[in-house]
């Protein structure tokens, strides 16, 4: 089903747009995963935690613990992506053993056999290594010995790796975020997710679809919540048939790489939808937008949506949240 839109020049209805709407598929629900880079790292550590009962793995690339910034703006700019050695993961486990109690994010026992993947570039001029072992530090209490794995070796700048797509892998590329470091960095993360035995990446015959994110927002349109109106998600081939019981995995693009900034350079050239092709996994790419409080079309890890941003009630999360429960439907 499509949405078509309209103005009006000249006395003429012309269409400006044409969106799909979000279809359900055969998902396995045990099979669902985040990921993210940068704000969208921050944003898949909040999604995990929040939903750890429906997700069973989580990747990031230059992020942040879980309530790293405490509400903050200064603090998520500063200490948590400058000087990390100043954070207390102890107090951040306070903090969500604090909202685990009063049910605003799922009970912590259900990381337990959770997989996590953590990426810090050595060259990383934006978000300091040394978030990546904070983010060990604060997973390390809730998951089993061996369900960690981190990449802290790879010569990379603030960026996506990709095996082959983008600019040189030590030098910030502002146009896309998206680096050639002659590393697959979704192949590494979703191979560590799902087991270890993913078949190698291939082309992506699947279907990239765009639809319609203001289906699930319902008392105000996305940009409210600094949201896009588009949202992408790629059909692998095998999963189209909705006969094949197939993985979920959702993608978080860093500030400034939604597709109001680069187009579909991330949903297409990241290195996901090759692995997904490979492996009947379903990649969901929900679509943030700057706003007067969000100039760099970040995703909310610091609270420019209220207070409740990573809780199950935060606005961001519960949209995504809503997303996904459509495509496992």
């Amino acid at each position: 089903m499509k949405t078509q839109v309209y103005f009006v020049l000249c006395g003429f209805l012309l269409p400006i747009a044409s969106t799909a709407r979000l279809d359900p598929y055969n998902v396995d629900r045990h099979q669902i995963s985040v990921s993210g880079i940068s704000s969208g790292a921050c944003m898949a550590t909040q999604f995990h935690v929040v939903h750890s009962r429906d997700i069973m793995g989580v990747g990031m690339i230059a992020g942040a613990p879980y309530m790293c910034a405490e509400g903050s703006a200064i603090t998520a700019t500063s200490m948590c992506t400058k000087t990390p050695n100043y954070v207390s993961v102890s107090a951040l486990q306070a903090i969500t053993s604090s909202a685990a109690f009063v049910f605003n994010i799922d009970s912590t026992s259900h990381m337990k056999n959770d997989k996590v993947w953590i990426f810090s570039g050595t060259q990383d001029s934006v978000v300091n290594p040394g978030a990546g072992a904070k983010i060990r530090d604060y997973y390390s209490h809730y998951v089993t010995s061996g369900s960690i794995k981190t990449v802290f070796d790879v010569p990379a700048e603030h960026s996506m790796p990709t095996a082959a797509y983008g600019g040189q892998c030590d030098k910030l590329n502002s146009a896309n975020y998206l680096n050639k470091c002659h590393y697959n960095a979704a192949f590494e993360m979703l191979n560590f997710i799902y087991g270890g035995h993913l078949r190698n990446p291939t082309t992506a015959k699947g279907s990239l679809i765009q639809f319609d994110q203001s289906d699930f927002f319902y008392f105000a349109p996305p940009i409210t919540y600094s949201m896009d109106n588009k949202g992408y998600v790629y059909i692998p081939s095998g999963c189209q048939n909705k006969q094949t019981a197939c993985k979920l995995h959702i993608a978080f693009h860093g500030c400034e790489m939604g597709q109001s900034r680069i187009g579909d350079a991330y949903v297409r050239h990241a290195g996901y939808n090759e692995v997904g092709e490979a492996n009947n996994i379903i990649i969901l790419y929900p679509q943030a937008v700057s706003t007067l409080t969000n100039p760099h079309s970040c995703w909310d890890w610091w609270g420019y949506t209220g207070y409740t941003y990573a809780t199950s009630s935060g606005f961001q999360i519960t949209a995504v949240y809503r997303m996904m429960d459509r495509v496992i439907r």
